[in-house]
């Protein structure tokens, strides 16, 4: 008896663990935008507009010409600048298609959403 009350317990609970392990799965793949198969970077910055190009030159040649392959995307998150650094940092983002730039609060939304059941509305 204490085998079968043993038995029924673990199965019990590898089946929740299948289960929250593909409801993790489909909540990733469903709610968010970004690609399940490599590696985000997201730099906070604010009134950087002297740094930012030549950091993000120098991420980008790591990604286009090392062996960074599983870099997918550089996201930067403004954290309200008020020099040129959002500028600057669309510029780049017109001339090289992995690298994004939004604010804070859109920064949290997609990184929230990995974890949430609520889909992001853009």
């Amino acid at each position: 008896m204490e085998n079968f009350i043993i038995n029924s317990l673990l199965w019990t609970f590898a089946l929740y663990g299948l289960f929250e392990l593909v409801r993790q799965i489909i909540n990733i793949v469903t709610y968010t935008n970004m690609k399940a198969d490599g590696i985000y970077i997201i730099i906070a910055v604010k009134n950087q507009e002297e740094r930012i190009e030549g950091f993000l030159r120098s991420c980008l040649f790591k990604l286009l010409y090392g062996k960074e392959e599983y870099i997918k995307d550089i996201i930067v998150a403004d954290l309200d600048s008020t020099d040129k650094t959002r500028e600057i940092v669309n510029k780049m983002s017109l001339e090289y298609e992995c690298v994004r730039i939004t604010n804070w609060k859109e920064c949290k939304e997609i990184i929230d959403s990995i974890d949430s059941t609520k889909e992001i509305t853009k």
